[in-house]
């Protein structure tokens, strides 16, 4: 059995997300900054899952006796062709504010009846373990993109994307509500079972 799981993140909020959903799994579970590792992973991959992989992969090596866990994830909007998609975190550049972003992605919106503002997040997440190889799971929810932000709970596109089931966007729901539905959420609790079906956790 693993003795520690090291997440592939120096986000904060990421990492107060997993400690929330992972909190019965018994382990330690660390952030690769908090177990001193860097690795810099060039994310190249044409979807969530190969960049998952990519970055799982590249702390292993740096913690071989750890389970690695990495995710890759972001916004998908239908209307423009599934953007910012893979291209997320990195949308009118790597150091642009969310702020910026979801105002422009707002803009490019403008006029856009309901019906065609479908979008969803989606999150893959790749597990390294010894001995047992490299595999991902994923995790989506369905929404919409409001017409303007609202709400202070989330991170990143949480305040322009909404859900119909809470009538408000992720960044209005309590952390409680967005853990149980969230693709963050949704992945990781897969990935749990997968860790249980391969004996890397107890039930």
């Amino acid at each position: 059995m693993a003795e520690k799981i090291i997440f592939a993140t120096g986000n904060p909020d990421k990492m107060k997300e997993i400690r929330e959903i992972l909190a019965d799994s018994g382990l330690e579970i660390l952030s690769a900054k908090e177990a001193g590792i860097t690795a810099d992973a060039e994310e190249n991959g044409k979807t969530f899952e190969e960049n998952a992989c990519i970055k799982a992969s590249a702390i292993a090596k740096l913690a071989p006796d750890a389970v690695i866990l990495a995710d890759d994830s972001g916004l998908e909007i239908d209307y423009l062709n599934r953007e910012p998609g893979v291209y997320s975190a990195r949308y009118l550049g790597e150091d642009t504010s969310y702020q910026i972003k979801n105002q422009a992605l707002l803009y490019r919106l403008a006029g856009v009846e309901k019906e065609r503002r479908t979008a969803r997040f989606v999150c893959a997440i790749a597990a390294a373990v010894p001995g047992k190889g490299v595999f991902t799971t994923r995790g989506t929810i369905e929404g919409y993109i409001g017409w303007e932000t609202a709400g202070a709970n989330g991170f990143g596109y949480d305040p322009i994307f909404y859900v119909d089931a809470y009538g408000c966007s992720t960044a209005e729901l309590t952390r409680e509500q967005k853990n149980a539905c969230s693709h963050r959420g949704n992945a990781l609790r897969a990935m749990r079972e997968e860790l249980v079906k391969r004996g890397v956790l107890e039930r």
